[in-house]
């Protein structure tokens, strides 16, 4: 028992200073507030809406009295989801609508925007959310590799599929949620599938980074349209998005502890995507990435207008939408 509990202290003293070494005790986030019928008449999409930064965003958003459709590939988790978010929404509150999505299938991808285009007379704001962080090597439906393919790919083609309908309402936006993560990465343009060497972390930076690269391009292509486009940062978020990181068992619960301490609540992380969705002061603006509801400078590779015209015209091949 004795050597247990020193095990545990030793572990979990050793992720203690390891989140401070990575992490400096993040300061408090001021939550937006605006006036309760901000989003009242506005369909807004959010990918992802079941758990972590999107369930809190929708909650939000259906606060601010929206019509939120939440795009989600668990349907009974979406459920409960939306359960909660109405019973905490108040008595003036929108609408929630729950959709399946699967992202790792093109076809689930192109179900549901044949749905929505089909079913709603407009989209005023389309927010690329749902993520999956460094799972072990698998395999969408079509081929791809998993965070390529649910991060970038999935998101890409539903982008395109609603771009009409998004166009066709008055001032709609996009917001697309990177990760500051995209850093430590490059996109492999001689092995996007990673099939001769998977490396999880880098393959997670390297779909983050293809999200800021989509953002750059899609914004060009929409000069001169009433839609705008804008990515995201959230910081470090105690969401479910990390489950496949393999942590000690003693140390799982320091490092839960730890978490309160050092990372953001999933509303905290939901701040700048709401600021995004539904402030006055980023009408107009596209084809930025902020943080913290600021703009954020990004690094060179961010910015490669080549890179991201070379990646649209390969993504549009891989999703079907181009020879």
């Amino acid at each position: 028992m004795s050597t247990a509990v020193l095990i545990a202290a030793v572990v979990g003293g050793g992720v203690l200073l390891l989140m401070r070494r990575l992490f400096p005790r993040r300061k408090a986030v001021k939550l937006l507030q605006y006036p309760t019928d901000t989003m009242c008449g506005k369909t807004v999409i959010v990918t992802g809406a079941n758990s972590g930064i999107g369930k809190a965003l929708a909650g939000e958003l259906l606060k601010l009295r929206a019509r939120v459709i939440m795009a989600c590939r668990d349907l009974r988790s979406a459920e409960d989801a939306a359960q909660d978010l109405r019973s905490q929404a108040g008595p003036e509150q929108g609408e929630v609508v729950i959709k399946h999505l699967d992202l790792a299938s093109l076809r689930s991808v192109r179900n549901f925007c044949e749905e929505i285009n089909k079913e709603e007379p407009k989209l005023d704001v389309l927010v690329n959310n749902a993520g999956i962080y460094q799972c072990p090597y698998t395999k969408t439906e079509d081929g791809f590799e998993m965070q390529f393919g649910v991060n970038h790919l999935g998101h890409f083609l539903l982008t395109h599929l609603l771009l009409d309908l998004l166009k066709a309402s008055s001032h709609s936006r996009i917001v697309v949620v990177s990760s500051k993560l995209y850093k430590y990465g490059h996109v492999n343009f001689d092995d996007l599938n990673s099939e001769g060497n998977y490396d999880k972390a880098f393959c997670y930076s390297q779909s983050k980074l293809a999200n800021l690269l989509f953002t750059l391009e899609l914004a060009h292509q929409l000069e001169g349209t009433a839609v705008t486009v804008n990515a995201l940062t959230p910081g470090m978020v105690r969401t479910r998005l990390g489950r496949h990181i393999q942590i000690p068992l003693l140390a799982k619960p320091l490092f839960h502890l730890a978490s309160l301490v050092f990372l953001k609540s999933p509303l905290e992380g939901a701040q700048t995507p709401l600021y995004l969705a539904c402030s006055p002061e980023v009408e107009g603006v596209s084809g930025k990435c902020f943080a913290n509801c600021e703009e954020e400078e990004l690094m060179a590779k961010a910015t490669d207008k080549q890179a991201a015209k070379k990646l649209w015209d390969i993504s549009r091949r891989m999703v079907g939408l181009a020879e």
